[in-house]
């Protein structure tokens, strides 16, 4: 199967771990690394540990720093046809403090010109042709409004590919109006969807239904310490989370759960072990500080921790 994904505003993520951060005041803070990033292209290298090819990436790059990226892609094995356009790529600040919260600094990048816009719609509506799956992943540059970002993905799906949608706030709310094919919410974005509390697990799953009653085939909710619930035509799924966990940092957890959901659904597991395997992806990776898979066993014996329950 061709997997293709696309992030339209990536970002070099400069990951650092603090005992506790406390606004106006200086912070110290433990530097773990600065990777060059994105949810697609974290999407694309869990994909590429994991041994799958015919991996394309799409999107923008801001051609004043890309040469990190390109060495990032040249390892990875991945075909990229991200548009440079003037500019640098943005750098995000990500922070876990020592109890495991998690603070996003995310900055904004270069801006996308309609012209530009114009360009990467006809270029990736022509090589997602070829493509049986295209994940979706991250925020919107400016310059791209929700409604434009609406109207590509219907594109997108006159293509045939099918569209696993990772996005948040406005993007959300516009992508789910173009039907993807599995969406991944956490229970904060899904609230924020449909403008009301989901204060219990019965509230998530029939927001979940809602979506599918919308025309969504797969709706994937993680839901931090209380693990990840996927509702599809197989029913309701629960993963439940494991115990005994130190987490490092978060970052691209969620990234790292949609990689394995391609995955397996790629391969036709079964259901169970679809989600056993993005559920364990996303534990592997807030123990670590950068997003992938190190060690193909260690992702086998996390499997084997993973506890999937048929919900309601």
């Amino acid at each position: 199967m061709s997997i293709a994904t696309i992030t339209l505003n990536p970002a070099f993520d400069l990951v650092g771990r603090a005992g506790e951060i406390t606004l106006g005041r200086v912070n110290e803070v433990q530097t773990l690394g600065v990777y060059p990033a994105g949810k697609g292209i974290n999407v694309a290298k869990v994909l590429s540990d994991l041994g799958v090819e015919s991996i394309i990436l799409g999107g923008f790059l801001g051609e004043g720093n890309a040469g990190a990226f390109e060495q990032h892609f040249a390892k990875l094995n991945v075909l990229d046809r991200m548009q440079r356009v003037a500019g640098n790529t943005r750098t995000n600040v990500k922070l876990t403090a020592d109890h495991g919260e998690v603070t996003d600094l995310n900055f904004s990048g270069f801006a996308i010109s309609q012209a530009q816009w114009q360009q990467f719609c006809d270029d990736s509506l022509n090589y997602l042709r070829d493509v049986q799956l295209v994940a979706v992943c991250g925020s919107l540059p400016r310059g791209v409004s929700p409604q434009m970002f609406a109207q590509w993905l219907d594109a997108v799906r006159t293509t045939g590919a099918k569209v696993v949608l990772d996005t948040s706030k406005a993007a959300l709310h516009a992508g789910l109006g173009a039907t993807p094919w599995l969406v991944k919410p956490n229970e904060h974005e899904l609230a924020d969807y449909l403008g009301k509390p989901l204060n219990s697990q019965d509230d998530i799953i029939a927001a979940a239904q809602q979506l599918r009653a919308q025309g969504v085939e797969n709706v994937v909710v993680s839901m931090g310490e209380h693990g990840a619930l996927w509702v599809s035509q197989h029913g309701v799924l629960h993963a439940k989370p494991v115990a005994g966990i130190e987490v490092v940092s978060t970052v691209g957890a969620g990234d790292s759960m949609v990689a394995g959901f391609i995955y397996g659904l790629s391969r036709n597991l079964a259901p169970e072990q679809v989600l056993a395997t993005a559920s364990a992806l996303g534990t592997l990776a807030v123990m670590q500080e950068n997003v992938g898979v190190a060690e193909r066993h260690a992702l086998e014996a996390m499997i084997d921790r993973i506890t999937i329950e048929q919900g309601q």
